[in-house]
C-alpha cells in the first residue's frame, strides 16, 4: 500500500475507533463473500464491518488511544465499529457465530476498556436498550391503572359511608356575609327605618314652699 493511501486509510480507522460506541474484532477466514454480505446485513446500518490488516489496525487503535493486544492481532482480521446499542450489535454477531463457526469473535474494545470474547457473549446476554425501556413504560402504565383503581375504590367507599348529604339553610347574617357586596348594600337601602324610641327620663319637679310672711 502507497504511503499516501496507507496514511489515509489510518486516518479513516483512527475515526472509526473514535467514533464507534464499541469495537468489536473477529477472524472470518472461511467465510464466503455471501455470508459475509448477510452478516453485513444482520448487524445493520449502525455498524460498520471492515476487513483490515492488523498492522493498520495496531496504528489506528494507538493513535485513537486504545492499546489492542497483540493476541487479538492474528490471522486475517475483519473489525466491526458500532456506532448504535453495542447489546443489539453483539446479539447479532454471537448468533450469526452460533450458525457459522467460520466467524471467530476474538474480542474487542467497549467503553473505552479492552475486552474479551466471553465478555462479549456476556454482553451479547444482556437486554438491549429498546427492551429495558418498553418493560419500563408497561410497569410505569401498569402502575398508574393501579392507582387510578385504588383512588375510584377509595371514592365509592367515602360516598358509600356519606351516605346522602343533608341540606342545610345558612343564617340570614351568613347569607349576607356571602352575598356580594352590591346586592348587600341595595338591601340596606330599600329596608325601612326603624322608629327609634326615645326614653324621657322623669323630672322631678320641686315644690317651694312658701315662706310665711312676717308681720
Amino acid at each position: 500500500m502507497a504511503r499516501p493511501d496507507k496514511a489515509a486509510a489510518v486516518a479513516e480507522l483512527t475515526e472509526d475507533f473514535r467514533s464507534a460506541t464499541a469495537t468489536v474484532l473477529t477472524e472470518y477466514r472461511g467465510l464466503s463473500v455471501t455470508l459475509m454480505k448477510k452478516l453485513r446485513r444482520d448487524l445493520g446500518s449502525d455498524t460498520k464491518y471492515s476487513v483490515v490488516k492488523n498492522t493498520l489496525t495496531k496504528i489506528a487503535a494507538k493513535e485513537a488511544g486504545f492499546d489492542v493486544p497483540a493476541e487479538l492481532l492474528t490471522g486475517p482480521s475483519a473489525l466491526a465499529f458500532i456506532k448504535g446499542d453495542a447489546i443489539v450489535a453483539a446479539k447479532s454477531l454471537r448468533d450469526f457465530a452460533k450458525e457459522n463457526p467460520f466467524l471467530v469473535i476474538k474480542g474487542g474494545i467497549y467503553e473505552g476498556k479492552t475486552v474479551t470474547a466471553a465478555e462479549i457473549f456476556k454482553l451479547a446476554d444482556l437486554e438491549s436498550r429498546e427492551v429495558l425501556l418498553a418493560k419500563l413504560a408497561g410497569a410505569m402504565k401498569a402502575s398508574m391503572a393501579n392507582a387510578i383503581r385504588t383512588i375510584d375504590a377509595l371514592r365509592a367507599k367515602l360516598e358509600a359511608a356519606q351516605g346522602p348529604v343533608a341540606v342545610v339553610e345558612a343564617p340570614v347574617a351568613e347569607v349576607a356575609a356571602e352575598a356580594p357586596a352590591e346586592v348587600v348594600a341595595e338591601a340596606v337601602v330599600e329596608a325601612p327605618a326603624t322608629e327609634a324610641v326615645v326614653e324621657t327620663p322623669e323630672v322631678t319637679e320641686e315644690v317651694q314652699t312658701p315662706v310665711e310672711e312676717k308681720e
